[in-house]
């Protein structure tokens, strides 16, 4: 059975990494699925390997206009959307020292004002109801060194999600938070040159054993966004293969 059979899914940072994971899951799932990114050639190869029932839109969220665009282009083709994923993000690991205002800004107003107003203006093309869910990190809830940014927009968006669930309650519009863990997705390609033993080293770390994929985050979110979980709403759920929860961050 299709779970997501005719539900309508827009996915923000859909081309690549978790999005993709996301994207394909919810694809075979029988959900009519929109993809949104900044990488034109990425888009098309992704749109092509998902198939059909699949529009792929170009755009930067942090650019709220650009935000509004993308849902009036993905309500015209699909419809009203059931599911909203807010995915898109960027990451990267700095000293205070290192952090510039450019730097900052770049970060927050991708990571979190992006998402926000992506969520606010999305309101007007959401079904009642409907399921929200933001992508957030581990690195909400550990200190981590050199992610004094990143980590303070990624727990300002599982906040985010825990009241937005409060505020939007009343349209049946469920919103719920992803926290993954260490994944294998092209975020570490750079990393990865430098020390390619990186994400076997961190594996070590992890109760389970095993660095994730972005299969696994799909998994959940396909759980949180489906009728199974139609009364879950306001949590964080942490996809980490165990590492939050016996976390020594090694030098």
């Amino acid at each position: 059975m299709q779970r997501l059979k005719n539900k309508v899914a827009l996915i923000t940072g859909g081309s690549s990494g978790i999005g993709y994971g996301i994207a394909k899951h919810f694809h075979d799932e029988g959900a009519k699925v929109v993809i949104v990114g900044r990488d034109a050639e990425k888009l098309a190869k992704a749109k092509k390997q998902l198939g059909g029932d699949v529009l792929a839109i170009e755009g930067d969220i942090a650019n709220t206009a650009n935000t509004q665009k993308i849902l009036e282009q993905a309500h015209a083709h699909f419809g009203k959307i059931d599911i909203l994923i807010v995915n898109a993000g960027m990451g990267e690991r700095l000293h205070i020292e290192e952090v510039t205002e450019e730097k900052f800004d770049k970060m927050v107003n991708t990571n979190y004002r992006g998402a926000y107003f992506t969520v606010k203006y999305a309101l007007d093309y959401l079904n009642h109801p409907a399921s929200i869910i933001l992508i957030g990190s581990i690195a909400a809830s550990l200190t981590i060194k050199r992610h004094s940014v990143y980590a303070s927009t990624k727990a300002a968006i599982v906040k985010l999600a825990q009241n937005l669930s409060n505020d939007l309650a009343k349209y049946q519009i469920r919103v719920n938070s992803i926290s993954p863990g260490y994944i294998k997705t092209p975020i570490f390609d750079n990393r990865l040159e430098i020390n390619p033993d990186y994400l076997n080293s961190r594996a070590k770390n992890i109760p389970l054993q095993r660095i994730g994929t972005p299969e696994d985050i799909a998994k959940a979110a396909l759980f949180l966004a489906s009728d199974e979980a139609s009364y879950i709403t306001g949590t964080n759920l942490l996809v980490d293969g165990g590492y939050s929860a016996s976390f020594a961050e090694p030098e």
